[in-house]
């Protein structure tokens, strides 16, 4: 097989090619250098409106930069007298009253950037507004403390680059069956029966080779350990549920995966609103509490932690077509059953203290809480992963 037969099957590769960091992080797991804690990353793109997410309803300056977009009280949550939730978030107000809930409120980072594609590069590389990077800080996470690439899993076709590493890129798959199928097919045997070829002295393409090999042993090896597991829960039947489905039933099977990663999109909502982030949120919602539930029910929500971020905010004034622009610091929400601060973590923002162009200021760095989790709940040093140290918070 030439360079040109192999490239023709890199629309097939595609998926597989970050997956060799996911096969070196299992052999960590397995000999006990991870523990059984779980990190499951949900990720709502387009920059969810975090104001109408949860809402100031007795600040009359919210309703008076918001004049149609603004959510009445009678029609919110109620948190607290001063707080209440959108109303599509009824399933996160059962776990917030059961203590599995914390929010932290004006989450952002210094010199915030309004482009979809680079907050998004900020938060997934946790790095400085003005530095690139081509790892993720899971990805890094991976390099140091992971063996094999299926301890970290993204729910996808392709990999975020939050996942990939320097030596090591965690694994995007849906489904376990497909993905072990696709590594069984001939053109995959054929490359592993040649690895002997001169093909290998090319080092990108000796990578590669070496890329699919590790693919198909994660294939296997996640096939083989899910195929007898299967969720009795009744699940929303959307995209974003589906993800939740086979995320547990990889922990419900006791798939050796510290971080799995998922994502929620279409909250760009420039223009009308009300009526996408009431589905939206409706949907991220059903499916996080069926989600708990099935992890509940087979005794892995106790070592399971979710985190769930957006790149960022919306303005806080609404816009001439009845939607938000891009705007900065943003709420971040933190489900599990050891949490030892349930509950808002923070008070909202002060909307008469806004910054230069009118947005919420940000008062927790990111980082701050990838910190948090990193040291706390994967009990690994942080500031290998994040390249520098951030003060941890208190919410595990």
């Amino acid at each position: 097989m030439d360079r040109r037969d192999f490239i023709k099957h890199s629309a097939l590769a595609s998926s597989l090619f970050f997956v060799p960091s996911f096969v070196k992080a299992f052999e960590q797991v397995a000999s006990g250098t991870l523990g059984y804690k779980r990190l499951v990353i949900i990720q709502l793109s387009g920059g969810n409106d975090g104001l109408n997410t949860v809402i100031p309803f007795q600040n009359d300056l919210y309703y008076k930069a918001r004049p149609v977009l603004g959510i009445q009280k009678n029609e919110s949550i109620p948190l607290n007298n001063e707080v209440g939730l959108h109303p599509s978030l009824a399933p996160l107000k059962r776990l917030y009253d059961a203590g599995h809930l914390a929010i932290i409120n004006n989450v952002g980072y210094p010199n915030p950037n309004r482009s979809h594609f680079r907050s998004m590069d900020i938060w997934q590389t946790a790095t400085d507004a003005n530095t690139y990077s081509q790892t993720g800080w899971i990805g890094r996470y991976l390099d140091h403390f992971g063996k094999q690439p299926y301890n970290a899993i993204e729910i996808d076709d392709s990999l975020s680059l939050a996942m990939k590493g320097e030596t090591l890129n965690a694994i995007a798959t849906q489904d376990a069956k497909a993905f072990y199928n696709l590594a069984r097919e001939p053109f995959f045997k054929n490359i592993t029966n040649r690895m002997g070829d001169a093909h290998l002295s090319d080092h990108n393409l000796g990578y590669l080779y070496k890329t699919m090999i590790e693919a198909q042993s994660s294939a296997k090896y996640i096939f083989e350990t899910t195929k007898t597991v299967s969720s009795t829960k009744i699940y929303p039947n959307d995209a974003f549920a589906n993800q939740l489905k086979t995320m547990a039933q990889f922990i419900n099977a006791g798939l050796e995966t510290k971080v799995f990663y998922g994502s929620l999109g279409g909250f760009d909502t420039h223009v009308n609103q009300l009526a996408t982030q009431k589905r939206l949120l409706k949907t991220y919602a059903e499916g996080i509490e069926a989600f708990v539930q099935d992890l509940k029910a087979n005794n892995t929500f106790k070592d399971t932690l979710i985190l769930t971020f957006s790149e960022f905010g919306r303005r806080v004034n609404q816009n001439a077509s009845i939607g938000t622009d891009h705007g900065t610091a943003n709420n971040v929400f933190i489900i599990g059953n050891q949490l030892k601060k349930q509950g808002l973590y923070n008070n909202l923002s002060n909307l008469t203290d806004l910054d230069e162009s009118g947005d919420i200021k940000f008062e927790i760095d990111f980082r701050t809480i990838y910190a948090t989790v990193l040291n706390k709940w994967l009990e690994v040093n942080d500031a290998k992963v994040l390249d520098k140290t951030f003060n941890q918070l208190d919410f595990i």
